[in-house]
């Protein structure tokens, strides 16, 4: 027996996105990044200087390590970008609002906003053992009260934030374990993360729609012409056709162009809808809950993400529609030529037939003629007086019965070549 070479990577898969158990008091930090190409050696080479090789799995999308003894990391490689999360253990209010109180916060945050990459989310994170610690904390956060959420996840755990960025580049999100147990404050906290990083995943997508609207008024205007411009008999085939093709060719480049980002966004917010599920979010009086917020703000932009690919493609289908119709004008159009063509043809053959036949009967009386002419020297040497007769009688008998047998013979040949062209 032999070990298949992807077993490795197929049993690490199913340990990926997975913290460490969270300690009480501590700060977690976590950045969601977009890295170009040419940076995935060098952020990777980074990670892999600090990562132990004990705390690797066998994955490449995973790397896992400490800092220092009280900070540890994860780093994470996804479909889309990558994200890095910091664990400090045993750390309380003062290294959550000013880093710079911890000396190994302070250099651990150095250290990760030394890497490459473009941040999608930032986030700051404090977990506390009691709603009364977040309380004497939340004045000095300044987050806006009537956007504060704040809801229990599951039964004891209540979490707050505004879900907005601070002046240093950071949202700020508070956990209150109130007696939970220690794997379920990481499974809660890990799925707010994964919630609000999914949500900003697929809010890349709204811009993107945004942005391709006017751009599908202006092809619908034009769609819209070119059906009155078709419905129009005097209207050119070739510039009709023309301007079509154009349409579709530019309707193709956007729907190419946008596919992947609402691709992209549509299963986010498929994660997002599944996330919300497994939170169990609470409502608290006073307060939106994340199911609250979510519904509130992050459907109706998928909303408009799906509704766009949905024009797109509507606007695709009808190019097509229109280029059927154009075809089949055109065809029409053949069609009616090539029965004019046919009945000029029919006219053309027909003349031919009588100005044959007319032919016909000039060539029988000119055969006749000559041979009576023929007839006539054959017998103006015979003795006709001797028996009555002239030679005139003679040649009139004889222009009946010659007429009649070159008609008969001229029949006969031309049935005969017919059968054989046959």
């Amino acid at each position: 027996m032999r070990d298949h070479p992807l077993r490795k990577q197929a049993v690490g898969e199913m340990h990926l996105r997975r913290w460490p158990e969270l300690p009480v008091p501590c700060v977690i930090v976590q950045w969601v990044l977009i890295v170009d190409d040419t940076e995935r050696e060098e952020e990777l080479a980074a990670i892999e200087e600090r990562a132990l090789p004990g705390d690797i799995l066998a994955n490449p999308a995973f790397r896992a390590g400490n800092l220092t003894d009280d900070i540890k990391f994860v780093w994470e490689k996804h479909s889309e970008g990558t994200s890095l999360t910091l664990f400090a253990r045993d750390m309380g209010p003062d290294a959550f609002l000013e880093p710079e109180n911890s000396a190994d916060l302070k250099a651990a945050l150095e250290w990760a906003q030394g890497l490459p990459g473009q941040i999608v989310r930032s986030t700051r994170i404090w977990v506390a053992e009691n709603d009364a610690q977040i309380e004497d904390v939340l004045p000095s956060l300044n987050l806006v009260r009537a956007e504060l959420v704040s809801c229990h996840l599951g039964r004891n755990i209540r979490m707050w934030s505004d879900f907005r960025l601070k002046g240093d580049g950071f949202g700020r999100l508070l956990i209150a374990a109130n007696g939970a147990e220690p794997a379920e404050i990481t499974r809660q906290v890990q799925r707010v993360q994964e919630l609000g990083n999914y949500r900003n995943r697929a809010l890349l997508g709204l811009p993107v729609a945004r942005e391709c609207w006017p751009k599908l008024d202006e092809a619908e205007d034009r769609l819209r012409d070119l059906a009155a411009r078709i419905d129009n008999q005097d209207e050119s085939d070739d510039r009709l056709t023309d301007t079509l093709s154009k349409l579709s060719l530019e309707l193709a480049a956007i729907e190419t162009s946008i596919s992947f980002r609402m691709d992209a966004t549509k299963a986010y917010a498929q994660l997002v809808k599944d996330r919300l599920v497994q939170i169990d979010s609470r409502h608290i009086p006073g307060y939106s809950s994340l199911t609250d917020f979510t519904q509130r703000r992050f459907f109706p932009a998928m909303n408009t993400c799906e509704a766009t690919t949905a024009r797109v493609r509507q606007l695709a289908l009808r190019a097509a529609q229109l280029a059927s119709l154009l075809r089949a004008r055109i065809e029409t159009r053949i069609e009616n030529q090539n029965a004019k063509l046919l009945r000029s043809m029919e006219q053309s053959t027909s003349m031919q037939v009588r100005l044959q036949q007319l032919v016909e009967g000039f060539s029988v009386v000119a055969l006749s003629y000559y041979l009576i002419g023929l007839v006539g020297y054959l017998i103006s040497e015979l003795p006709l007086s001797q028996y009555g007769l002239s030679k005139e009688w003679v040649l009139a008998a004889l222009v009946i019965p010659v007429v009649g047998t070159i008609w008969i013979g001229m029949r006969v040949l031309k049935r005969r070549l017919f059968n054989e062209s046959k």
